[in-house]
This record gives C-alpha cells, sequence and structure tokens, in this order.
C-alpha cells in the first residue's frame, strides 16, 4: 500500500506539472520580445525582462472595460442562473405534477444539443429583440441552464423532507419554505454553481464573437482575439502578455472556490464511487 500510494502521488505529481507546463510558459514568454522569442525559442528566461509588455498591451486596446463587461455580465449570470436554476430545481424535486419526471428528462435532453446547431434561430430571435450586439444577448439565454438545475435537483433531493414538514407546521407557505429552509441547506452547492457558471461565463468567447460587434461591448476574450489580429504581423509578447493579464480571474475563482467544487459533485454524485 505504501509503495503505491508514492506511485500514484509520483504520477499525478508529474500529471500536475505537465499541465501547469503551458501556463508557466506564457507567463516567461510574455515577458520576452517578438524577436527574441524566435530567433532563441529554447531560451525559457527572458533577457532581457520587457515588463513594458504589460503596459503596451493594456494601453493598445480598452482592457479595462472588457474586464469591467466580462464580470458583471458573469456576475448577473450568476446571480440569474443561481435563482432560475434553484427554484426550477426545488419544483422538479419536490412538486409531483403530471408528467414531471417525463418533462425533467426533456430538458436534461436539451444539454446534449450543441449550442452552433441553435445558433441561427437564436441569432434571429434575439435580433428581433433587438437584442444583438447588446449584453443582454449573453445574459438572457444563458439563465436557461439544464446543468444547473440537475445538480441543485440532487442538492435538494438530499434534504430531509422533515425540514419541511416542520416548517408546514409552523404555517410556512412553499415560497417561505424554499427562501428559509432549502436554499440555506443547499449553500455548498449554491457556491460551487455558482464558482463553475462565472468561470464558463468569463471564458465564454462563442457567443459574444457572433452577438458582439462594438469594440466597447466586448468582453475580456473577444478583445483579446481582437488585439492578437489588429496587426498585420502578431506582437507574440504583447499577445501573451494580454492572455496573463486575462487568465488571472479565473485562476484566482478556481483557486478559491476547487476545493468547493470537488466537494459538491462528490455530495451531488456526479463525482462516482
Amino acid at each position: 500500500m505504501r509503495k503505491g500510494q508514492v506511485a500514484l502521488h509520483a504520477s499525478l505529481s508529474i500529471g500536475g506539472l505537465l499541465m501547469l507546463f503551458p501556463f508557466v510558459w506564457m507567463i516567461l514568454m510574455s515577458f520576452k520580445g517578438t524577436p527574441q522569442m524566435l530567433n532563441n525559442p529554447t531560451d525559457w528566461l527572458p533577457s532581457p525582462w520587457r515588463v513594458a509588455n504589460y503596459s503596451d498591451a493594456l494601453s493598445e486596446m480598452p482592457f479595462g472595460l472588457a474586464y469591467w463587461n466580462s464580470f458583471y455580465i458573469a456576475a448577473l449570470n450568476v446571480v440569474l442562473t443561481l435563482l432560475t436554476s434553484a427554484m426550477a430545481a426545488y419544483a422538479f424535486a419536490r412538486i409531483r405534477f403530471r408528467g414531471s419526471n417525463a418533462l425533467f428528462v426533456l430538458f436534461l435532453a436539451t444539454q446534449m444539443v450543441p449550442s452552433q446547431v441553435t445558433i441561427v434561430p437564436l441569432y434571429l430571435l434575439l435580433a428581433k429583440l433587438g437584442w444583438v450586439d447588446s449584453h443582454l444577448s449573453l445574459i438572457v439565454p444563458s439563465i436557461a441552464n439544464p446543468f444547473a438545475v440537475f445538480l441543485l435537483r440532487q442538492f435538494i433531493r438530499a434534504v430531509p423532507v422533515e425540514l419541511e414538514e416542520a416548517g408546514r407546521l409552523d404555517g410556512a407557505g412553499r415560497w417561505r419554505i424554499f427562501w428559509s429552509i432549502v436554499l440555506p441547506n443547499i449553500r455548498p452547492g449554491l457556491g460551487a454553481l455558482g464558482i463553475i457558471t462565472f468561470l464558463a461565463s468569463w471564458n465564454s468567447f462563442f457567443f459574444p464573437m457572433i452577438f458582439l460587434n462594438t469594440t466597447e461591448l466586448a468582453t475580456v476574450p473577444l478583445l483579446l482575439q481582437r488585439f492578437s489580429g489588429q496587426h498585420g504581423a502578431i506582437d507574440y509578447g504583447l499577445t501573451l502578455s494580454a492572455a496573463a493579464v486575462a487568465v488571472v480571474p479565473t485562476l484566482i475563482a478556481f483557486l478559491i472556490g476547487q476545493r468547493k467544487i470537488i466537494n459538491s459533485m462528490a455530495a451531488s454524485g456526479l463525482g462516482g464511487k
């Protein structure tokens, strides 16, 4: 057992280092100039270190505005997704009605449909509403999240029914039970889902690329793509500097919430046995 544990930890450490390699390479290369990067691609350490890459990258494009756009879109997505998904999950978990199981299965089946398949009708619908080239096109469609409903439904089903029955005996209605009993007992699931939703919204590129045209409305991934293609020749040092700045919020969110995400997946049954 001891040798097996050592071998397991050694293999996991090697795997972790291999996964960390691209991130470390990006950080080191972001301090190089393009000639140095192309002439000496095997030199890891920059010589000299070009710290000005970061200030130049931030001044080339409105990254501050893009950061704000991405942050408030992600924050709204988190709040609205948690609210609507929790209510839908509670209905599927606790309110029995004719066809509830079939409706839940049908709702989950929509998750198997790639977003690229529905992008044309979605674009036509948002165009009729006047939401193209608007942040509403990134916020409203993302509220309906089958995975979020499924995850919270698993947590709600784990809440003892006796707690809700005690609330009914005290005169609490369905809405009061939901807010005062159910939601406090599924906080780990809400926290994990909030982090997952934030990361997905922050890293989203496909939908902003389709729906946003104005540079002032661009999110960080979209602005990063436009930044790398705005010159005839790509300045790799500036591009990697901008990429390093863009990845900071997702890295912080993951480091803060990784244990919560893993524990929540295990508690909901998604992690397997």
